[in-house]
């Protein structure tokens, strides 16, 4: 089906960018931009979801750059469980942003919102790509436009973050992605995604295939496999609303839903087992999740800490492709939507504790709960989910990874889930218990608060996180639509 519904869902987000440019100076107008086009991307993107959920595609060829090298769009399953995702939480992520950046009273507010819209604009773009060069080009956008969010603070820690961010982020791209695009284009002669892999039944070695594969895996560095991880920690100094961003929204998950497309479109899932490359990946991604997890329990900043179990639970996603079990990759793809309304939650949550106490370190929280009592419910419900206990979303995507490494005889893996689900829970809840049954400090009950329009979006989204874990049927059948 050809429709240029794909080129609209981008199309929306850019010109909110230039809307809020253009009304600078009319502070309340432009501050609704965001939240219009973000329901207006979000029913476009459902708009096309009863054909993809039928099992059919929607198309949009742009033009040609060079034989084999097109700027299109293409519209599956893989793509939609992304969209979705990231324009379904915009909504929210745009409310939050307003009520956030307000309270604090934080400069430069038009950039913000012009390089937040911008980013959710090459989120789309990537998620609906056709073909490799589509996708790297709106990869590489999301580096651009992001920069500017976590240098935003414009001092000393501002720009060293930022510089490390660019330096993973951009450097990976320009050096092993490039190369992994040149040898792919010069083994297959194009760059288009082909269900069952491109390269599949590909005249070349399993050496240059290795090397190619690997170069893809580290190359796109937002996923943040190990070693190419430390620019996300790093990235903390930016305004909460850009982390929820940066680790919920757009950012991460562009990096491992790449990941996933490289899996299932490029390589191919026979491929793949047949190199030898999901074991090999999957031990690599296991000490991920659980030296991320180890460097979390050590980190008395919040956001620190959210930072590294970002690390460890993008690894899951990448795990569930890896196994080459058709439930553990159904689990590994509906990570994504999981890890996304409960991540956002947890970094909702944190800008909400800065915004009513100024207090980062968790240490100090102490008899927190007392005072946000809607902001620390809904981090436990968060935590509960990242945890992956029932009937939270992430009780179910975990569920499948664990019943896709038995399927897969790889027994290992469940018990590196295992451990990983005890670990978050030592680094998840002794933030509630603290925050609820702490002996506070002495402080006025009037000086800490909640923030309505802070409070509603993240209230919101751990309702999102709930209702995903009992009504997960839109994301399974995305997954099983890929998978099959």
């Amino acid at each position: 089906m050809i429709s240029i519904r794909p080129l609209l869902a981008v199309a929306v987000a850019g010109l909110a960018a230039l809307a809020i440019l253009l009304l600078n100076n009319r502070e309340k107008l432009r501050d609704i931009v965001s939240p219009l086009a973000a329901i207006a991307m979000f029913a476009i993107v459902a708009s096309m979801a009863p054909t993809v959920l039928a099992g059919g595609t929607i198309d949009l060829r742009l033009f040609e750059i060079l034989p084999g090298i097109d700027l299109a769009f293409r519209v599956d399953a893989l793509g939609m469980v992304f969209a979705t995702v990231s324009s379904l939480l915009w909504i929210v992520a745009a409310i939050y942003s307003i009520g956030y950046m307000r309270h604090l009273n934080e400069h430069a507010q038009t950039r913000f919102f012009a390089c937040f819209a911008s980013s959710l604009a090459a989120a789309a773009g990537g998620a609906f790509a056709a073909n490799l060069f589509t996708l790297v080009i709106f990869y590489e956008m999301l580096s651009l436009v992001t920069y500017p969010l976590v240098y935003h603070h414009e001092d000393e820690q501002g720009w060293t973050g930022s510089r490390k961010y660019l330096v993973y982020l951009m450097g990976a791209s320009k050096s092993v992605l490039l190369a992994a695009l040149a040898l792919t284009y010069h083994i297959a002669g194009s760059l288009d995604f082909v269900t069952g892999g491109l390269l599949a039944g590909a005249d070349a070695s399993a050496q240059l295939l290795t090397v190619v594969y690997f170069c893809y895996l580290f190359g796109f560095a937002k996923a943040a496999v190990m070693p190419m991880h430390a620019w996300l920690p790093a990235a903390m100094v930016a305004p909460t609303p850009v982390s929820a961003l940066l680790h919920a929204v757009a950012v991460v998950k562009m990096g491992v839903f790449c990941v996933l497309r490289v899996i299932f479109h490029v390589f191919g899932v026979e491929l793949v087992g047949k190199l030898g490359l999901g074991i090999a990946t999957a031990y690599l991604v296991s000490f991920t999740i659980l030296m991320a997890s180890v460097y979390a329990l050590t980190r008395d900043d919040l956001k620190a800490r959210l930072a590294y179990s970002t690390v460890s639970q993008l690894s899951y996603i990448v795990l569930g492709a890896v196994l080459l079990s058709p439930v553990a990759m159904v689990g590994g793809i509906i990570h994504i939507a999981a890890h996304a309304f409960s991540k956002i939650t947890l970094f909702f949550c944190a800008g909400s504790i800065y915004c009513a106490s100024g207090k980062r370190n968790i240490s100090d929280m102490a008899g927190i709960g007392r005072r946000l009592p809607w902001t620390m419910g809904a981090f436990f419900v968060g935590s509960l989910s990242m945890i992956g206990m029932p009937p939270t979303a992430g009780f179910v995507s975990k569920w499948y990874l664990a019943r896709g490494s038995v399927e897969a005889g790889e027994i290992p893996f469940l018990i590196v889930l295992l451990i990983s689900s005890v670990l978050n829970a030592a680094y998840f809840l002794p933030v509630s218990y603290l925050a609820f049954f702490g002996t506070e400090a002495q402080e006025s009950p009037a000086t800490v608060r909640e923030i309505p329009m802070v409070t509603i979006p993240l209230v919101a989204t751990a309702i999102l996180s709930v209702l995903m874990g009992i009504f997960p049927g839109y994301f399974l059948t995305l997954a099983d639509g890929v998978v099959r």
